[in-house]
């Protein structure tokens, strides 16, 4: 027996260092890509971006400082490393996996995907910087584009938030990147909004809202939320919460159960894991 497997198993050794066995041998399995799940302060983990990935999050979310002409991912000012440029982490990592995906991020039919940028210091100024690395010749081919008064979908929607500088962005015809306007502007969200400009709309849940998981949901507070959802998908938006519970538990759950059952388009976490565990589990019970 060993005697016939033998030539086998060296034919076979043969076929894989030749590179002859089909490419599907070679990958790694597909991940799923999850339309809901935003990696809030994704530079933090250990891989940034490709954690993510790995989990099938659709938004990721980078803080960046301007510092020296570059710009640099962090937290916090005194934490920035001259290494960790927003070209590095994400703009790179992104060019090669789109080409390598023949256009997309994710292998298979096209899903959106958003690179929340947190401008962090010096908004005009550092727009301004940011402005310029995406229309690198690089890297302008990835994303979405506001040209004239149209948007053209890219692989990749970058999305400007923080010390962001409305009337800069509002004011350019061609454009590579969106705002994030908030709820309580009646300029991001109401009969003014324009999602070729606010493409996004991100709020604190805890000025929204009183509840976080505990108890029941009110019931004046669940009709809010959708009434805020349905406001956003009317006018061709996102939208987004930060400052929900992140802690595992019954509270984070429940939590999760009322943005999902809302269409609430980003839930934000840096449970990688186990946003991604309730998503899955999320759409294998949902109806139909």
């Amino acid at each position: 027996m060993r005697s016939r497997l033998l030539p086998l198993l060296l034919a076979v050794v043969a076929l894989v260092g030749a590179g002859a066995l089909p490419a599907s041998a070679h990958r790694p399995p597909r991940t799923e890509p999850l339309r809901q799940a935003h990696a809030h302060n994704d530079y933090e983990h250990a891989r940034p971006l490709h954690d993510a990935l790995d989990h099938g999050f659709t938004s990721v979310e980078a803080d960046i400082f301007l510092v020296d002409g570059k710009l640099l991912v962090a937290h916090e000012i005194g934490q920035v490393r001259p290494e960790r440029t927003l070209e590095s982490l994400y703009l790179e990592p992104l060019r090669r996996r789109v080409l390598a995906n023949h256009g997309k991020v994710y292998r298979g039919r096209p899903v959106p995907f958003q690179l929340l940028i947190d401008i962090k210091n010096t908004g005009a100024a550092t727009y301004e910087v940011l402005d310029r690395a995406l229309r690198d010749r690089r890297y302008a081919f990835l994303f979405s584009r506001y040209r004239h008064g149209v948007v053209v979908p890219g692989a990749v929607t970058a999305v400007v938030s923080g010390d962001r500088p409305r009337a800069v962005m509002a004011g350019q015809r061609d454009r590579l990147a969106f705002y994030d306007g908030r709820i309580a502007d009646p300029a991001d969200l109401g009969p003014g909004a324009d999602a070729r400009l606010a493409a996004l709309v991100s709020d604190n849940w805890t000025k929204l809202f009183t509840w976080t998981g505990s108890g029941e949901f009110p019931a004046a507070e669940r009709a809010r939320l959708r009434d805020l959802v349905l406001q956003c998908h009317r006018a061709g938006q996102r939208i987004r919460f930060w400052a929900t519970p992140d802690e595992p538990g019954p509270a984070r759950a429940a939590l999760w159960r009322e943005l999902y059952a809302a269409g609430v388009d980003h839930i934000n976490t840096d449970d990688l894991a186990g946003l991604a565990d309730f998503l899955r589990d999320a759409g294998r019970h949902a109806p139909g």
